[in-house]
Parts: structure tokens; sequence; C-alpha cells
């Protein structure tokens, strides 16, 4: 009975073994992409900054904003983005931005305005469509390495229902990126546009001669604009996917170490055991013998 005990742990040992080699791996592999997900993440702050500059020199040119993406309407229908990942193994990343927007759609329900669901991530269209949600558009593979053209076609979809008068406003849901300990699920304003305003003891604006008019120029860059905050989102929320996901692992590998030293304990001692027993019965066999 101790011997077939004792192979039964030893296999539960080999199996935690292997589990921990593949989340350690996955550790090591995260690791990595937090740091090019980081560089991204502030290579693009630069591009997002030069934005907002420039639309607020064209505000302060034309005497003030006016334009379809910055006038808010009366909302009768709202867009809600969802941003998660396409793969899990990310501790509590998907579930905490899902659960965000889950009440948000909830809230909508009970204040009978309609909601129009958009989702990025297999996470997120899993859960949703599990859930009888309608899915109006779904963007897959784009989270783990977001790109331009991504974040452009997730705009333009977005901007293209705006304009039709599908959408009146359009928030997201995502994961921003603080630290590599701390992300935070947020909603994030998409549409209408807030204008950029200049903070208190910002350099007065750089008087500029604009080549066609300031409202030419600001139909075409508005658009860029809600393309380089789509941007934005999808690399925070790519860094804080990679974040979870190796803090997540490290806690699994941590885990099955600790796991694997109390299942080394009690093979030990089952073993031990074992070896009591058949002492025991050599010994009783012995004295049988010699008192025959």
């Amino acid at each position: 009975m101790a011997s077939a005990e004792v192979r039964q742990i030893r296999r539960r040992i080999k199996s935690v073994q292997s589990t921990m080699k593949i989340t350690r791996a996955m550790e090591l592999i995260a690791t990595s992409r937090i740091a090019k997900a980081q560089v991204r993440v502030a290579q693009s702050q630069p591009y997002t900054a030069k934005m907002t500059d420039v639309i607020r020199n064209i505000a302060a040119a034309s005497g003030g904003l006016s334009h379809p993406l910055l006038e808010p309407r009366k909302v009768k229908t709202t867009g809600v983005v969802v941003v998660t990942s396409d793969r899990g193994l990310a501790g509590g990343y998907n579930t905490n931005v899902m659960r965000l927007a889950e009440r948000q759609l909830l809230d909508y329900r009970d204040q009978n305005r309609e909601a129009r669901l958009y989702v990025v991530g297999k996470k997120s269209q899993s859960y949703f469509r599990y859930r009888k949600y309608q899915i109006e558009h779904s963007f897959l593979g784009v989270t783990d390495t977001p790109t331009y053209g991504d974040a452009r076609a997730v705009a333009n979809i977005l901007l293209n229902d705006y304009e039709e008068g599908a959408v009146d406003a359009v928030e997201v849901f995502t994961t921003r990126y603080v630290s590599a300990l701390t992300q935070t699920p947020v909603r994030w304003p998409l549409l209408p546009i807030e204008p950029p305003e200049a903070s208190e003891g910002s350099d007065t604006p750089v008087g500029y001669e604009f080549e066609p008019s300031p409202e030419a120029i600001l139909g075409r860059l508005l658009p860029r604009y809600l393309e380089g905050t789509v941007f934005s989102i999808l690399l925070e929320a790519s860094a804080s996917e990679h974040a979870a996901r190796r803090r997540a692992m490290k806690a699994a590998t941590e885990n099955a170490e600790e796991l694997t030293r109390v299942l080394t304990r009690e093979a030990n001692q089952a073993r031990q055991a074992e070896i009591t027993t058949e002492i025991s019965e050599i010994v009783g066999g012995a004295e049988a013998l010699s008192g025959g």
C-alpha cells in the first residue's frame, strides 16, 4: 500500500515540475515583452502630446473649436469598447475590465439606454458572447503587439458609426498601465473628443498661419488624433497584459515550488513508513522462526 502511495506522489511531483517549467518560461517571456511594451508606450507619448499642442494652437487661431467630432449630442445609444487580451493566464487582468464594462452595460439597461458593444480580444468576445450580449464588431489578434494599423482599423469603425449616428458617444473600458506592479481598469471617454485645454502656467501658444483654413486642417487632424488616442489605449493595455501575466506566472511558479517541497516531504514520509513496516515484518518473522 505504501509503495503505491509513493509512486502516486512521485507522479504528482513530476507533473508539478513540468507545469513549473511552463510557468517559468511564460514568466521570462512576459518579462522580456514588458520592456518592449514600456518603450513603445514612452515613444508614443511625444506624438500624442504634439498632436494635442497643434489642436490647441488651431483653437487659439480660429477663436474656438467647432467640429462634429467635438460637439456633444443627446445620448441615445452609447458605444462600449472593451479591451482585453487574446490569451489567458494573466491573473485578474481580463476579469477586472470585463466586470467594469458589464456593470456599465447593466446601468445603461436600467436607464433604458441602448448600447452597442465592440470587443478587442478573444477573452472579452467569449465572455460577452456566452452571456448573450450582441457584439457589433470584434477585433482579434491585436492585443499582444498592437500596431498603428490596428488602431486605425478600430478608430475607423468607431468613427463611421459615430458619423452615421449609430452611436452618440463612445467610451472605452481598458487597463491603464501605471507600473509593472500596478495596472488599473478605467473607463475612457473617446467620442465626442474633448478639446484640449491649455494648462495653467503653460506658454503662450505659438502664432501659426494656416493653409488651408484652420477648419479644414481640424477636419483632417481630429481623425488622426482619434487614431493616436486608440493607439495609446492599445499600447497601455498590451503593457498591462504582459505585466499581469508575468506577475501571475511568477506566483504560479512559486506555488509549484512550494507544492513540490510539500509532496517531496510526503513521499519521504511514506517511504520511511514503508521501510519501517518492512523492518517490523522481518523482525516479526525472525522471532517467529526462533520461537519455533
